[in-house]
């Protein structure tokens, strides 16, 4: 395995405590992800494809956050 794959992997399975302003994003990009999720679940009937569509809103803000997290 080559040392930039062994950095890469580290990287993916360290935990990052937040620094400087990022828990103030996380915390922005949760909440507009809940206005989303809330309009979702106000406009969509119960379906199969308004839990795949709050699913993926979920995962999006989790990448979001580790994009942050991971990267500064």
């Amino acid at each position: 395995m080559c040392d930039a794959f062994k950095d890469e992997l580290d990287r993916r399975f360290t935990y990052h405590s937040p620094k400087g302003d990022q828990a103030e994003r996380y915390n922005k990009l949760r909440a507009r992800a809940l206005k989303l999720a809330r309009l979702i679940d106000d406009c969509c009937p119960q379906n199969r494809e308004r839990s795949l569509a709050i699913t993926k809103l979920e995962e999006a803000v989790m990448w979001a956050n580790a994009s942050i997290a991971r990267n500064e």
